[in-house]
């Protein structure tokens, strides 16, 4: 965590928060006399919006993304977690209009949308005339709320459009597409005047190379998104990243690390990074939680990691997923926990004293109360060995220690609250070869003297010491990116486009084509009555 900008998020709250009734006028808050007179003032005026998006961003958003994924599984144990068929229905693909996850992801993103809204209005009239940073500083909020809006097209494909502050009319969901052509338009006005700084100056906002990614993220998509192919316009906006010199594939020594409680602008990969510290004051509204240890490590290896509360250890992979993972000398597969486990020596086994019933529920001895001591052993498969309708593998040692964890972002042993200090990479420069990659193999011309083999090979160098490839496919690009940006927020939007969505994984075998989208929220219908649904919900 970049504790510079730390102290940013403790205060970011502060500045806006007044304001934020609605019945207050604007300028009783900020005037151009008092405020913001130069930069620092107004990294701490804009830093509502901020504090919005990172909000959810690290749980809400990353259970939508993942859990509907074969990336993660989160089943029941012994009734523990069932919380009435939330994870169950990412799983099965069987969310509903009603679905709590769903309707904290909407309500999150309108969030940050309307705070950002609220904080242009602010600063337009606060900001003197004559200041040469204003058009910077507008930019750069009008970039932040570009990419929820994107997030937003992205989970529910057709969404209002709402950029002024005050307008409490109800504003209808338009076409997929022309929310598409809306971002596009707001980045593309916004890069002129976006800041080319990087590394602490700019770290955990959004920079002229947010938009570039942005762009090539959309541009990636545009034929999913809209019906029309734009991989050349992906490589030119990659191209504008790569072009600059500023960003670099993290070396082999370093990928782990990029991920750690202590990440940060030094991460010579990240674009645009959410910084997490557990002092953060959130956003009322939202969460500002970053519990990935929480849920991933195993109860049994709270000793292993030195954290001061005993994880959930609710979650997993599946193996689909896992089978990614099938090179040896790749040091991504660092970021899982596997098979026996042992402390950090790599020599004292992790074991766990428990009953031989409380090992196996279904034990049938009768001496199920003895004692019985085992070393920690993760298996790869799930099963609902308790019961498959309520998703439940038991509650037991067996149940609790199935399925494959990720450690990726590494348990922050300095937190009490369970929340991380870990920051969370939106955009990072080994996306961008990759996409650029898979645009050359969609269809568009070389530019550079790249080719999708060298782009690939590019970051396989880094992460790897088997041998270059000496071709590449879709489907090679496919496991690439599902080794490289895995627990990053990206492999559902992958799996749309590489066309596995509608797959079979773990439990689930709903096939049908309008789980792409999800629906809008109940709750959203409350506060706007224009919304449609959309199809097949």
């Amino acid at each position: 965590m970049n504790k510079i900008f730390g102290g940013f998020l403790l205060l970011l709250t502060g500045a806006l928060t007044a304001c934020h009734d609605i019945n207050v006028p604007v300028t009783t808050e900020l005037t151009p006399e008092i405020f913001p007179q130069n930069s620092a003032q107004f990294i701490q005026a804009s830093g509502p919006p901020y504090a919005a998006f990172r909000g959810n961003f690290a749980l809400d958003y990353w259970f939508m993304q993942t859990l509907s994924t074969d990336e993660a599984i989160l089943p029941a144990r012994g009734g523990n977690w069932y919380d009435n068929q939330n994870y169950m229905m990412l799983h099965y693909h069987s969310w509903t209009k009603d679905h709590p996850w769903t309707a904290s992801a909407w309500s999150w993103l309108s969030t940050v949308i309307g705070t950002t809204n609220q904080a242009l209005s602010i600063l337009d009239k606060t900001i003197p005339a004559n200041s040469t940073a204003k058009p910077m500083n507008l930019a750069e909020l009008k970039m932040l709320r570009a990419t929820a809006y994107f997030m937003m097209m992205d989970l529910f494909g057709n969404v209002p459009i709402d950029t002024t502050y005050g307008d409490y009319t109800p504003h209808p969901n338009v076409p997929r597409t022309q929310v598409f052509n809306f971002i596009e338009k707001e980045v593309k006005a916004a890069l002129p005047y976006l800041s080319r700084a990087t590394g602490q100056a700019t770290y955990g906002r959004a920079n002229k190379f947010t938009g570039y990614a942005l762009l090539a993220k959309m541009y990636l998509n545009a034929e999913y998104y809209t019906g029309t192919a734009r991989y050349q316009d992906c490589v030119v906006a990659c191209d504008s990243v790569i072009n600059t010199g500023l960003y670099a594939i993290e070396p082999r020594s370093s990928y782990l690390k990029m991920f750690y409680p202590d990440n940060g602008p030094q991460m010579k990969e990240f674009i645009f990074a959410v910084p997490y510290d557990p002092a953060a004051i959130a956003m009322p509204g939202t969460n500002g939680f970053m519990y990935r240890a929480r849920y991933d490590v195993p109860r049994s290896a709270r000793a292993k990691f030195n954290l001061p509360f005993t994880p959930s250890a609710a979650e997993s992979t599946l193996p689909e997923f896992y089978a990614h993972f099938n090179d040896p000398n790749d040091v991504r597969n660092g970021q899982w926990l596997t098979g026996k486990q042992y402390m950090n020596d790599g020599v004292t086994p992790v074991t766990v004293t428990t009953t031989k019933k409380g090992y196996d529920q279904f034990y049938a001895g009768s001496d199920g109360a003895a004692p019985y001591t085992y070393q920690v052993e993760l298996t790869p498969n799930v099963t609902l060995r308790q019961d498959v309708t309520t998703f439940d593998c038991g509650n037991d040692e067996i149940a609790w220690n199935m399925g494959y964890r990720n450690i990726k972002f590494y348990p922050d042993q300095s937190s009490t609250s369970r929340n991380q200090n870990n920051d969370v990479p939106v955009f990072r420069y080994s996306d961008v070869i990759l996409m650029k990659a898979e645009a050359l193999l969609r269809g568009a011309a070389p530019t550079m003297g790249h080719t999708a083999l060298s782009l690939v090979n590019m970051v396989r160098s880094n992460r790897t010491t088997s041998p270059a490839w000496t071709s590449v496919t879709l489907e090679d690009l496919f496991a690439e990116r599902s080794r490289e940006l895995a627990y990053e927020t990206w492999h559902r939007n992958d799996m749309i486009r590489f066309g596995k969505f509608e797959g079979k994984w773990g439990f689930k075998t709903d096939a049908a084509v309008t789980r792409r989208i999800f629906p809008v929220p109940t709750t959203a219908f409350v506060v706007n009555s224009a919304l449609t649904q959309n199809p097949g919900y």
